[in-house]
């Protein structure tokens, strides 16, 4: 099965999530088990199956609503969780990968 590694700029997002979670006090922590795993592995760019970019692609559907809160505060619940996924960057990255497979 292929995989794929994240870029540098997906990896950046990801640490950036982990790094704002980190400073929050435990309530406003966002992020399940599954993001922060998610996190770990794009911020160490290990290896992305397929299966997990369109389980990357889901998340950035169903969370697109929340952009006025995440722009409006950066160290929201919502902001954090987003970076977890590899924010903007990974949303890009993860539709074009999966826009190439549907090409080949």
């Amino acid at each position: 099965m292929p995989s794929y590694r994240p870029p540098a700029d997906v990896a950046r997002a990801a640490r950036r999530g982990l790094d704002i979670r980190a400073r929050q006090t435990p309530s406003n922590r966002a992020g399940t088990a599954v993001g922060i795993a998610r996190a770990g592995q794009l911020a160490n760019r290990r290896p992305v199956s397929v299966e997990t970019l369109r389980r990357m692609v889901s998340f950035f559907a169903r969370h697109d609503a929340n952009k006025d809160v995440r722009q409006r505060d950066r160290s929201s619940k919502a902001n954090q969780a987003w970076l977890l996924w590899g924010g903007t960057p990974g949303r890009r990255w993860a539709v074009s990968v999966l826009a190439g497979l549907d090409d080949a």
